[in-house]
């Protein structure tokens, strides 16, 4: 702010800080955050006991910011982890509904492998070998694992029994024919 005195030279005067927001209707405080409570800072003459108060206060709401800092890191790395868990148990419900869907065509190749025709030329059947192989190979790697069952005693949360036979040849319960393989998905 400038003003002319009686000799009419100019004098420069110190001008109110932040005039420009008075007029408009705002305050200093307005422009920090409303959970943010900045003490005012003391005057040269200030006693200790009152600038002991103040650093007192500034290391309280040091120590509230830091904590607010490091919960809302742990929540970020608990979000973050969350998502990617969900990520993951989508992609092996998807790989578990692919599978299900192959599977009839993997039994399909299973038994045209087992029931061959003399009259079909041999290099057909090494041809369908080796995509059945392939086939598995990818499902095994997607999770899906064939159940062993012959030589194997009967479980019948693993396995669907058919027929049984009798045989000296043969355990009590002993699987001793797979007519169906069976898999298991991990």
């Amino acid at each position: 702010m400038t003003a002319r005195n009686e000799s009419g030279s100019t004098i420069l005067t110190k001008s109110e800080p932040f005039a420009d927001s008075h007029a408009k209707g705002e305050h200093a405080e307005d422009a920090l955050p409303p959970d943010s409570q900045v003490p005012s800072v003391p005057s040269p003459g200030t006693n200790v006991i009152e600038l002991t108060s103040a650093v007192q206060q500034l290391q309280a709401e040091n120590r509230t910011l830091y904590d607010r800092l490091l919960r809302k890191q742990a929540e970020l790395e608990n979000t973050r982890r969350r998502m990617q868990r969900e990520k993951e148990e989508y992609l092996d419900q998807a790989n578990a509904g692919l599978i299900r869907m192959l599977s009839p065509s993997l039994d399909a190749f299973d038994r045209s492998l087992k029931d061959r025709d003399p009259r079909v030329p041999a290099g057909f059947y090494r041809g369908m070998e080796l995509i059945y192989d392939g086939l598995v190979q990818i499902l095994e790697q997607a999770g899906l694992a064939r159940i062993a069952v012959l030589g194997h005693t009967f479980d019948p949360h693993m396995h669907q029994a058919v027929e049984t036979v009798q045989g000296e040849q043969w355990r009590d319960q002993e699987i001793v024919e797979e007519l169906s393989p069976g898999f298991t998905f991990s």
